[in-house]
C-alpha cells in the first residue's frame, strides 16, 4: 500500500503538459509554500469572466478570450505582458488574467508541483452557486502528507464571492459533498439519485454535460488539464445515441471517478475513446 501511495504521489508532483511552466519556472521559485497563501496569490492574478462584473470590471471582447488559453506557459505570458511584477504582487482588476475555475485550478496545481506537492485539478459541480443546483466547476486536490490524504480546494473562492454565495464552510478543505466530483455526478443521475437537469451552467445541463466532464476528469487524473468546452469523438454525439460498450465505458470511468482511483490513468491508456486529439495538447 504505501509503495502505491509514494508511486501515485510522485506521479502528481511532477507537472503535465498543461501545467508545466517551462520557462516560467524562475516565476514559483520564491512563492511561499502555505496553500492559503498560494491560493490568495491565484486570486490576485486572475479574474473570473462571470464573476468580472460584480467586481465593477467590464471586460472587452477581446480580453474575454484569454480563456481560451490552454497551457499555464500562455496563461504566464499574457500575466506578464499586462504586469511585469512578481506573481505574489496582487494585479489591480483590469491587469488580472480572465479566467474560469479551471484556470484557477491549473494554476494552483502547477505551482503546487513546482513546489513538489501532488496535486490534481477535479472537473465535477459544487452545490454551493445555487440551491438545487449543481453548478459545473473545478476544484483542486493536493495531497497532505502529514495527514495521509488528499485534501480538496475551492481556489477560485475569495472573500467576496464567498459572501455574495453566503459560504461559511472551509473552502481550504472542503467538507464531503460540497463539491460533486464528475464520476458521482454520473452515478447519481444513473442511479436515478439526482435529475440530470440540475447539472451543468447557464442553458446547459443533462447527461450529455455530465458526460463531458466524466471525460475531463479522466484526462485530469492523467494530467491534462483540457478547457470546459473541449469536445471530440463519443463527446459530441447525443449519449442516447451511444453504443452498450460506450456506455459501459462511460460506468466505468465514473466508478473510478467517484473512488478518486489512480486507476484511471490504467484506464486513459487502454480506452482510445478518451484520448485526447494532439491538436488540444
Amino acid at each position: 500500500m504505501i509503495q502505491m501511495i509514494d508511486e501515485v504521489t510522485t506521479y502528481y508532483a511532477q507537472p503535465g503538459p498543461m501545467t508545466d511552466p517551462k520557462n516560467y519556472a524562475h516565476l514559483f521559485k520564491d512563492l511561499p509554500a502555505d496553500v492559503a497563501h498560494l491560493v490568495r496569490i491565484v486570486q490576485g492574478l486572475a479574474v473570473h469572466i462571470f464573476w468580472a462584473e460584480r467586481y465593477g470590471l467590464h471586460l472587452t471582447p477581446q480580453r474575454q478570450t484569454e480563456v481560451n488559453l490552454r497551457p499555464v506557459t500562455q496563461k504566464l505570458a499574457r500575466m506578464l505582458e499586462m504586469d511585469p511584477r512578481p506573481l505574489n504582487e496582487p494585479r489591480p482588476l483590469e491587469k488580472r488574467l480572465v479566467c474560469n475555475c479551471r484556470d484557477f485550478s491549473t494554476l494552483m496545481v502547477a505551482i503546487l508541483r513546482y513546489q513538489g506537492v501532488p496535486a490534481r485539478a477535479r472537473c465535477g459541480f459544487g452545490t454551493y452557486f445555487m440551491p438545487g443546483h449543481y453548478e459545473d466547476h473545478w476544484g483542486v486536490e493536493y495531497w497532505k502528507a502529514s495527514e495521509a490524504r488528499w485534501v480538496m480546494v475551492d481556489a477560485q473562492l475569495d472573500d467576496f464571492q464567498k459572501e455574495v454565495l453566503g459560504i461559511r464552510f472551509d473552502t481550504l478543505d472542503m467538507p464531503a459533498g460540497k463539491f460533486v466530483v464528475a464520476g458521482e455526478a454520473w452515478n447519481l443521475c444513473r442511479e436515478k439519485k439526482a435529475n440530470p437537469k440540475d447539472f451543468g451552467i447557464f442553458k446547459w445541463h443533462g447527461l450529455g454535460f455530465i458526460r463531458g466532464n466524466v471525460f475531463r476528469e479522466v484526462l485530469s487524473f492523467n494530467k491534462i488539464e483540457l478547457l470546459p468546452w473541449d469536445s471530440w469523438g463519443m463527446m459530441a454525439k447525443p449519449v442516447s445515441r451511444c453504443s452498450h460498450a460506450e456506455r459501459e465505458q462511460l460506468n466505468c470511468a465514473a466508478d473510478l471517478s467517484a473512488q478518486g482511483s489512480p486507476d484511471l490513468r490504467a484506464f486513459y491508456a487502454d480506452n482510445p475513446g478518451f484520448h485526447v486529439p494532439l491538436k488540444m495538447i
